[in-house]
């Protein structure tokens, strides 16, 4: 299975879902491969940050650009359990590429109205890429949700609006964990002491993601 973690709008947090999801799944026995196509190579200094911390990283970490993500990724996939795909921001060339090959694209949206808004601008991008691979599930998530309030609930209202998108009822919220995580070159199922809340919502989006993949 590709995963693409993927959207329009930067600051979403889409390489903190990737590089969590990338630990947990590895950490469970499974052979992972995490391509960084976003030109802030994120998701590779965070894992050459880790690998200098000579912690385990038991996955492979590449970087593609452009018309490569597309060529490269089916070749690559077959030797791995799941490939996670994490892109910039923007309708790119490497984000359209991804979505041509990807079997998930997990789409991070933060509770708030700049996010929000480019909802119409991923639905298009969507239409775009399901001409070339009609078998594309989208599927939204609410990611540094608010821990209260209102504005969570009224932006997957807004979500939901979007034709052939789903967005789940999961949350992931807005926790110093996450941060703390990254900058350790962990993921927060590492992180010592446990914040469990942040571990629990990060388990609960990697089990939906497996029960997406079954259906």
């Amino acid at each position: 299975m590709v995963i693409v973690v993927g959207g329009i709008k930067g600051g979403s947090g889409k390489t903190t879902l990737s590089t969590n999801l990338c630990v947990l799944k590895a950490l469970s026995g499974q052979k992972i491969l995490l391509v960084d196509t976003d030109q802030q190579r994120s998701s590779s200094e965070w894992t050459e940050h880790r690998e200098s911390l000579n912690i385990e990283t038991p996955w492979t970490t590449i970087q593609l650009e452009g018309e490569a993500v597309r060529t490269q990724i089916p070749k690559l996939k077959k030797d791995y359990d799941e490939v996670i795909v994490d892109v910039g921001a923007g309708n790119t060339n490497s984000q359209r590429a991804a979505l041509m090959v990807a079997t998930i694209l997990i789409a991070p949206f933060q509770p708030r109205c700049l996010d929000v808004w480019t909802v119409d601008k991923l639905s298009n991008l969507i239409q775009e890429a399901r001409m070339f691979n009609p078998e594309l599930k989208v599927f939204a998530v609410i990611n540094k949700a608010e821990a209260r309030g209102k504005d969570n609930r009224r932006a997957i209202e807004v979500i939901k609006k979007m034709s052939g998108v789903e967005c789940l009822e999961n949350m992931v919220c807005q926790r110093k964990a996450f941060s703390n995580a990254i900058a350790a070159g962990l993921g927060v199922i590492e992180l010592t002491p446990k914040d469990l809340k942040a571990v629990s919502e990060i388990q609960n989006l990697n089990d939906t993601i497996t029960k997406l993949k079954l259906c």
